[in-house]
């Protein structure tokens, strides 16, 4: 892909704008201050001028303490509209980025299960955090700061060439110079950030991938090879600022050397002619034009150092709108609501490919009834946790129907739909926070009362209440703070407080301690009753009494029954799998007497 090279982007700025207009008082009172800063910011040197031509110089002393008085009077005017621009620009540019960071978390919220499988949690993290920060230096560094100078600029030229347009020349002389070398440093820092924002989002997704997965870095050994790639990494982003800084090393002193040459030539040309009885400029013209030789010069050097912060807030927002503007919704046209109760599912000829490639799901047609208790098996790839994706709207599949409550689920509003179906996984995801709320997930209609008496009915009610302040124990990040059985048990409660017509457990029983198991025999007796379950299991031993088990094998359905009648095929797939873990078991049991 081509990069865009451009030193604004106008239609980006546009977008940016209808987030600005939003709060158009704000923005009005921010442009009025930076005018009227320009406006004082010019009058000081002038009053200067005045006072040593209209009094020092011929010692005239009488109103001079008014002239005194207006001079104080101009700075403290200077100084509150400062205040205020400063404030003001700066609120402005917190209310965008919070009304874009809403927006860009909700687009977020609804992307397909796709999007995270390709994208990297780092870097959404990067730009729903320091993207957006950067995206706020626009306002409160960027643009308005360069409104602001450049008013100031013009005025100050204006005043120039009023007063003398033969000294203005001399200044005049070296501002093409100073222009240039700020053009070809805006380019070159354009570049140069775009590169910083890479290696940021680089820096940060290698950080979140190695502290989310150490124990793996360390039960693999492999701390010194990280830490070799992370030295790798952190070079990268280091020589991507330093390029940075050598652009800033380079134009600086520049900058500064021309002001130097041009305050020389003002003295000198301006000296000469002062001393020449036919010549209008006088020594405080001399003084005034100094001043604003340096009020026209460091805007430019500033100017080129707030056109980087305008540049990254600009590489930032359009990392920003990439995401907004990406189509990764799945279709929420229907408008039915699912209030039944009927937990029915079918599949009719349901193909599915997470690629084009490879297809997942074969034609795969079944039928489960209200309230039946089915079993899937089946080899690791064979598409058993892709059925459950299906039927939760995670995917939608390329052919085929999914009928569930009588309803193509296409029909239905999709958080309806989710709404009356649960589903327990083996790896529980818990949230930094306490027992109680991962229970609820903040849902305002699930009463303590209720919540405790489902824990006591599916029999964890003691279980909760052994902990530290019981309900209200925090589990910390990711649930660490519990055992992978105790884990398993606040997911099983999260599931049947939502009193849903479809119960899915996804191996939820496949990574139990041997304290928790019993609870969670219990507990999954008592959530599948009365309900349509799907129970996803390797154990074969933990779905003998389901009312059905479906075989999957290369995304196909193969054998569908009962256990015992799945037991009577005579070279049945499901026959040789129970056989193998049978025979797995009693080779156990024998190892354990022996």
């Amino acid at each position: 892909m081509k990069k865009n090279r451009n030193f604004f982007d106008l239609n980006l700025f546009t977008r940016l704008l209808d987030y600005v207009l939003v709060y158009k008082i704000i923005f009005g009172f921010v442009a009025i201050s930076a005018i009227l800063i320009s406006i004082f910011s010019t009058i000081t040197p002038y009053l200067v001028k005045i006072a040593v031509d209209d009094y020092l110089s011929v010692g005239k002393f009488e109103d001079f303490i008014l002239l005194i008085c207006i001079m104080i009077a101009n700075l403290i005017l200077t100084v509150l509209f400062m205040y205020l621009f400063t404030y003001y620009a700066n609120l402005l540019g917190q209310n965008v980025i919070y009304d874009i960071r809403l927006k860009l978390f909700k687009h977020i919220l609804d992307f397909k299960m796709s999007y995270f499988d390709k994208s990297s949690v780092g870097r959404l993290v990067t730009r729903a955090v320091n993207d957006m920060e950067t995206i706020a230096s626009i306002f409160s560094q960027g643009l308005f700061m360069i409104v602001a100078d450049l008013m100031q600029m013009l005025i100050v030229i204006i005043v120039m060439l009023t007063l003398s347009w033969k000294l203005s020349l001399t200044i005049f002389v070296i501002l093409p110079f100073i222009l240039v070398a700020t053009r070809k440093f805006q380019k070159s820092m354009k570049i140069a950030f775009n590169e910083v924002r890479s290696e940021v989002a680089n820096l940060n997704s290698f950080v979140q991938e190695r502290i989310s997965g150490m124990k793996i870095v360390q039960l693999f050994n492999r701390q010194k090879i990280e830490y070799d790639n992370f030295i790798r990494i952190n070079n990268e982003h280091k020589n991507a600022w330093l390029k940075t800084v050598w652009y800033n090393s380079i134009f600086f002193p520049i900058a500064e050397l021309s002001t130097s040459i041009t305050i020389g030539l003002i003295v000198w040309y301006g000296g000469l002619n002062s001393i020449k009885e036919d010549t209008n400029i006088t020594l405080g013209i001399i003084f005034l034009f100094i001043q604003l030789s340096q009020m026209l010069f460091r805007p430019l050097r500033q100017i080129a150092d707030k056109f980087n912060t305008l540049q990254m807030g600009m590489v930032a927002a359009n990392r920003i709108f990439n995401i907004l503007d990406t189509e990764s919704k799945i279709i929420n046209s229907g408008n039915d609501s699912y209030n039944s109760n009927d937990g029915s599912i079918e599949f009719k000829n349901v193909n599915f490919s997470y690629n084009e490639s490879e297809t997942v799901i074969k034609k795969m047609s079944f039928n489960i009834k209200k309230g039946e208790k089915v079993a899937i098996v089946g080899s690791t790839g064979s598409g058993k946790t892709t059925i459950v994706n299906l039927i939760n709207r995670f995917y939608d599949s390329q052919k085929g129907k999914i009928i569930i409550g009588g309803k193509n689920i296409k029909n239905y509003e999709i958080e309806s739909l989710r709404s009356k179906i649960s589903l327990v996984l083996q790896d529980v995801f818990l949230f930094a926070d306490t027992i109680l709320n991962n229970i609820t997930l903040y849902d305002k209609n699930i009463s303590f009362d209720y919540v405790i008496d489902s824990a006591k009915k599916i029999g964890i009610h003691d279980f909760i209440m052994s902990l530290p302040n019981g309900y209200n124990y925090n589990v910390k990040e990711r649930g660490v703070m519990l055992s992978q059985g105790q884990r398993q048990l606040i997911s099983f409660l999260r599931a049947y407080i939502k009193n849903p017509s479809i119960l899915i457990l996804d191996e939820a029983t496949s990574s139990i301690d041997s304290n928790s198991e019993e609870l969670i025999q219990i507990a999954t007796q008592k959530i599948t009753e009365n309900k349509t379950s799907i129970i996803i299991a390797h154990r074969l031993s933990t779905i003998l009494n389901s009312d059905r088990i479906f075989v999957i094998s290369n995304g196909e359905l193969i054998e569908s029954g009962s256990h015992i009648e799945l037991m009577k095929k005579e070279n049945g797939f499901y026959k040789k799998l129970y056989k193998i873990q049978f025979e797995k078991y009693q080779l156990n049991q024998a190892l354990v007497q022996a």
